[in-house]
Parts: C-alpha cells; sequence; structure tokens
C-alpha cells in the first residue's frame, strides 16, 4: 500500500462518495488529514466512518474537519488557514467537492438558467479556485495537488453543458497551476472519472439503477466502479511515489472513452 506517512492532507468535499473514499484512503496511510464539506451532520458521520475503518490499525495520525463552502472564498481560506496552524504545514490536497446539478440530462444549452449555471460553476470550477490558491499559498515545496473533473471533461454531452463546461474548466485550471508551480516542486494533476461509480451522486438520478443511460453498453470491464478504486489512485499521485508526474489527466472509467 503507498505510504502517506507523515504528510497534511486536505480534502474537500469529504462527506460522502468518492471524497469519503479518498480521506479514508489517505488517513489509512498514514497521513493527518484536514477535511471539509458544506454538511456539518455529514462530516461527523465522515469522521466516525474514518476513524472505525482505522480502529484495526496501529496509528497516530489526526483527522480535523470544517464545515466549508467553498464558493465562499473567505470560508476557505479560514479553513487552509485552521489546518496550517494546527499541523504546521500543508504538503497535500484532494479537491473532490463537485456537484451535477438537478437537471443533469435534461436542459439542452438553451434552457439553462443562468441560476442553474452559477451553481454548478460556483461549485466546480470558481469554488475549486478558491481552494487551489489557498492550498498553493500554504503549500510546501514538493507538495502535491489533485483535483477531481470527469469524462465530461474531455468530451460535450448533450443536455450536460454546465457539467461539461466546468469539469473542462478544471482540466484547464489543473494545467495552467502546474506549470506555474513546477519551479517550487509542487505537482498538480487531475483525475477524470466517469460517471460510473457508486456514489450518492450518481444514486441521486438514478442512472445506474435504471439504466436509462445505457453505461454499461459503453463500458469493457461491464462494471460500475467503486469509490475506493478512485482513493486509490488519489493516494498515489499524492504520494511520493508519482513525483514526476505533474500536469497530467488520469481517466478513470473502465475503458469506456475506449
Amino acid at each position: 500500500m503507498t505510504s502517506l506517512e507523515g504528510k497534511v492532507i486536505t480534502v474537500t468535499g469529504a462527506a460522502s462518495g468518492m471524497g469519503l473514499a479518498t480521506a479514508m484512503g489517505i488517513f489509512n496511510r498514514g497521513a493527518d488529514i484536514s477535511i471539509s464539506d458544506i454538511s456539518e451532520v455529514g462530516l461527523e458521520k465522515a469522521v466516525s466512518a474514518i476513524k472505525a475503518a482505522a480502529a484495526s490499525k496501529t496509528t497516530s495520525n489526526t483527522v480535523i474537519t470544517t464545515v466549508v463552502d467553498i464558493r465562499d472564498s473567505d470560508q476557505v481560506d479560514s479553513w487552509i488557514a485552521k489546518t496550517v496552524k494546527y499541523f504546521g504545514r500543508l504538503d497535500g490536497s484532494a479537491n473532490v467537492a463537485g456537484v451535477i446539478g438537478k437537471n443533469y440530462g435534461i436542459h439542452e444549452l438553451t434552457e439553462l438558467s443562468n441560476e442553474e449555471w452559477d451553481f454548478i460553476h460556483g461549485t466546480n470550477l470558481r469554488g475549486l479556485f478558491y481552494c487551489m490558491r489557498a492550498q498553493l499559498r500554504a503549500m510546501t515545496t514538493g507538495g502535491s495537488l489533485v483535483n477531481c473533473s470527469s469524462v465530461t471533461g474531455l468530451e460535450g454531452h448533450a443536455k450536460n453543458a454546465a457539467y461539461s463546461a466546468s469539469k473542462h474548466g478544471v482540466i484547464g485550471l489543473t494545467r495552467s497551476a502546474a506549470n506555474e508551480v513546477g519551479e517550487r516542486g509542487i505537482r498538480v494533476n487531475v483525475i477524470a472519472p466517469s460517471g460510473i461509480f457508486n456514489t450518492p451522486m450518481i444514486a441521486s438520478f438514478g442512472a445506474v439503477d435504471s439504466g436509462k443511460l445505457e453505461v454499461f453498453n459503453r463500458v469493457p470491464l461491464k462494471r460500475i466502479g467503486e469509490p475506493e478504486e478512485i482513493a486509490n489512485l488519489f493516494a498515489w499521485l499524492l504520494s511520493d511515489e508519482s513525483k514526476y508526474v505533474t500536469g497530467s489527466t488520469y481517466v478513470m472509467d473502465g475503458g469506456m472513452l475506449g
């Protein structure tokens, strides 16, 4: 198992799904973690799950929580400052928080409201920018920052314009940052998972249960992905094992894009 022992890592969107799985995976590999989410109740449950998963292991690492709406730059800045004050530094960040919008697969571009566009971009792109800015200002030499995009950030899907555009932006933001901070020894990469993962976000619109997107016809592995598989990739990219990797996009889709 990849070791993250001795590292201090922040995780956004850590209350559920890929964010929770990533926080658990990072903690189980020995890192001290500072996790955030917009849901206070979700964070409380997440801490219990993280500690329960690590109960059988001898570990002295720590998890702290902060309720953060990443659309608010002041909240983001305060969270990162709190993290550095508590642990003394910041070595890595996993930015997993994201929203899909309630009209995913329903509204065409001409039907999108300003509010719907702003909600999706406010979290997926502007909120990510706030996080990256604060994290990179605080991060030590040799740090690693890993973002979460989507395969829709590499394609253009009908009735998915706002989400797809936001995830294209995540990849562009990642690549730009990688070029800017490389001389500090900081690496910036992005993971682009498909929507075929067993997470609350996907369950919320019933794509897997109903088969309405006929997704499995496009997946060579013919199965749903698990959040823990994403967590493993986050852990590797945050570790010193990937220290010559930066500005890269890692597609994780069971072979769907071919």
